[in-house]
C-alpha cells in the first residue's frame, strides 16, 4: 500500500501543556489504523490537525502528498470533502431532522453539484449503509445512543469520503453497540474502500477491526504495526496498556502535574 497521510516530526502545545514533542506516523491507502493511548495525550488533536481545525505548532503534515500545515482555508475546504470525520459525541444538530443532519456535509460542500432529489438519494443510501433506512424525519433527540452514533456515521459517509476519521466511535456504548459499530466499520472498510483511522483506548475493538496499531504515549508515537505485532510487544508501556494496569509510580506523579 502507497503513503496517503503522513505526519512528520509534528510539535503541538496548548500553553504550558505538551501534546507532541514529534509525532512521526504514516497511514497507507486503504487501511483501517488505530490509534490508541491514555486520555488525554492528544489522539484526537492529531485528527483535527489533520484536517486543518487545529494548527501544528511546527513539523509536516502531508495529505496525498499536499501540505496541509501550509494551507489557506480554501485549500482546507477541497480537504475536508475528501475527509469526512465522525465525532466522539455524535456532534448532531438537534434542531435538524435526521435526513437534514445526514444531508448537512452534502449541503456545505456540494450544493452547486447535487440537485435536491440527488442528495435526497444520497441521504437515503448513507442511512441504508448503517442500517437506518427510512428514519429521515425522524428528530435526533428520539434517537438512541447506538443509532445517534450511526447516523452521524451516515453524516460522514454521504460525502463519499477518500479517508474516514473516527474519534471515539464506542465510547459511550453498550457491549451491543460496541459491536455493531465496529462491525459497520469494517463493512463500510470493505464496501467503500476507503481509508480509517481511528481513535480510541477500547483495545478489544481496536485489536478487531485494525489492519495496524499505533500507540501515542509522551507526545510520541512508542509503538506501531500489525496487531499481532502490537500485541507481541515487549515494551512494558504497551503491554500495561493492553492490559490495563495502572502505570508505575513515576508516571502517575507525572500525570498529576501535567
Amino acid at each position: 500500500m502507497s503513503t496517503l497521510i503522513q505526519f512528520k516530526n509534528v510539535r503541538k502545545r496548548f500553553g504550558p501543556k505538551v501534546i507532541y514533542t514529534g509525532l512521526d506516523l504514516e497511514v497507507r491507502r486503504g487501511e483501517v489504523l488505530t490509534v490508541v493511548g491514555g486520555s488525554g495525550v492528544g489522539k484526537s488533536v492529531m485528527l483535527k490537525m489533520l484536517i486543518g481545525l487545529l494548527r501544528a505548532d511546527s513539523g509536516s503534515i502531508l495529505f496525498d502528498g499536499s501540505e496541509v500545515t501550509r494551507m489557506r482555508e480554501r485549500q482546507l475546504a477541497e480537504v475536508r470533502r475528501r475527509i469526512a470525520m465522525l465525532f466522539q459525541a455524535g456532534a448532531l444538530f438537534d434542531s435538524l431532522s435526521v435526513g437534514q443532519n445526514v444531508a448537512y456535509g452534502l449541503e456545505e460542500h456540494f450544493h452547486n453539484e447535487m440537485t435536491r432529489e440527488q442528495i435526497e438519494e444520497r441521504v437515503a443510501w448513507a442511512l441504508g449503509l448503517v442500517d437506518l433506512p427510512g428514519i429521515e424525519a425522524m428528530d435526533p433527540a428520539d434517537l438512541s445512543g447506538g443509532m445517534r452514533k450511526r447516523v452521524a456515521l451516515a453524516r460522514a459517509i454521504a460525502v463519499q469520503p477518500e479517508v474516514l476519521l473516527y474519534d471515539e466511535p464506542t465510547t459511550g456504548l453498550d457491549p451491543i453497540n460496541t459491536a455493531r459499530v465496529n462491525h459497520l466499520i469494517m463493512g463500510l472498510q470493505r464496501k467503500l474502500a476507503i481509508t480509517s483511522i481511528v481513535v480510541t483506548h477500547d483495545m478489544k475493538s481496536a485489536f478487531s477491526i485494525s489492519d495496524r496499531v499505533a500507540m501515542v504515549h509522551s507526545g510520541r508515537i512508542i509503538a506501531h504495526g500489525t496487531v499481532e505485532q502490537f500485541r507481541a510487544s515487549s515494551d512494558a508501556r504497551v503491554t500495561d496498556f493492553i492490559e490495563g494496569n495502572a502505570p508505575a509510580q513515576e508516571d502517575v506523579e507525572t500525570l498529576l502535574n501535567t
